[in-house]
């Protein structure tokens, strides 16, 4: 791990001054993800912004019915939160589908929007990688291909994002609040936040330099029933190869985001008008423009089943 200096921010406007005034800053919260891209020297920050103390850790009612969620939040508190249990289900199951007990204990809401792929040539520095050193290549393309993305792809990179809460988020209509750093706010729709690797990978959200997350809203509850489904390796605490969240509602129309196929949580809207049809139907308009790998194709009709599944059980 490379030196840095360290500092407790104090005010949110004074941690987004700071980042966007050192362009090797980084903010840190629970740090289980950044500190071990730090040792293996993927990440190398010269300076470390501890926003823990910032106040930013309450989960409240909005005027419009829906849900506050400060960044701190930590990932444990939020999927216990009586109201997220209540009206907001695939949130919390898709929570504890993520990670372990302690690591939920550290993580935080904005961390987990934040983190960053698990590809194996991401983690490995002797391999090129467009999204730790642009311009290297992709050791992916050609490479061990059986976990990565099959749409939403480039030439440049084809690696998945990792969270399990951004899936469910993605479902659910997210909006992230941040806080730039000349003081003004932006509500970012989760839609628009996380981006497809095109030429440039390595830029994974539409976050400015030194803006910060201060919470993320959930609009009023729909109801239906909520569901996340996730197919990994091994049951305890694997990334997905593919999951799927779901809202259904009664007559059948719905919502369903996929997780473990993109770059970006994976949601096409013009696909669930085809819910009532079933997960045939709706996985060919979610997985139109795929571009698969030999290794990776499979994943393809493990939407389609892990989508039926859902369906089925929303159904009775």
């Amino acid at each position: 791990m490379k030196a840095f200096t360290f500092e407790r921010a104090t005010s949110i406007e004074a941690a987004a001054r700071v980042a966007a005034s050192n362009p090797d800053a980084k903010f840190i919260a629970g740090g289980t993800n950044l500190l071990d891209l730090m040792k293996l020297e993927i990440e190398t920050p010269t300076h470390l912004i501890d926003v823990n103390d910032l106040g930013l850790a309450e989960i409240e009612q909005t005027e419009e019915g829906g849900l506050r969620i400060g960044a701190m939040v930590r990932n444990t508190d939020l999927a216990a939160h009586e109201a997220v249990r209540l009206n907001y289900p695939l949130l919390a199951r898709a929570l504890l589908a993520g990670a372990s007990g302690q690591l939920r204990n550290k993580a935080t809401t904005a961390g987990n929007l934040l983190q960053r792929t698990r590809c194996p040539y991401f983690y490995d520095t002797n391999q090129p990688c467009n999204k730790r050193q642009p311009g290297s290549g992709c050791s992916a393309i050609g490479g061990f291909s059986r976990q990565h993305a099959v749409i939403g792809v480039s030439d440049a990179c084809i690696a998945t994002h990792p969270s399990d809460m951004a899936v469910a988020m993605r479902a659910l209509d997210a909006v992230v609040e941040t806080m730039t750093a000349d003081g003004d706010r932006r509500m970012i729709p989760i839609e628009e936040f996380h981006l497809l690797p095109g030429d440039t990978p390595q830029i994974e959200t539409v976050l400015r330099k030194g803006e910060i997350i201060t919470a993320v809203i959930l609009p009023p509850p729909i109801g239906g029933r909520q569901i996340y489904r996730k197919v990994r390796d091994r049951a305890s605490y694997a990334f997905a190869l593919v999951s799927v969240a779901a809202v259904i509602l009664p007559d059948g129309t719905g919502r369903v985001a996929l997780g473990g196929v993109a770059h970006k949580p994976w949601r096409v809207e013009e696909a669930e008008a085809h819910l009532p049809e079933g997960a045939r139907a709706t996985a060919s308009v979610l997985l139109a423009e795929a571009r698969p790998t030999e290794q990776n194709r499979y994943k393809l009709d493990l939407v389609e089943r892990t989508l039926g599944a859902v369906i089925a059980e929303a159904r009775g």
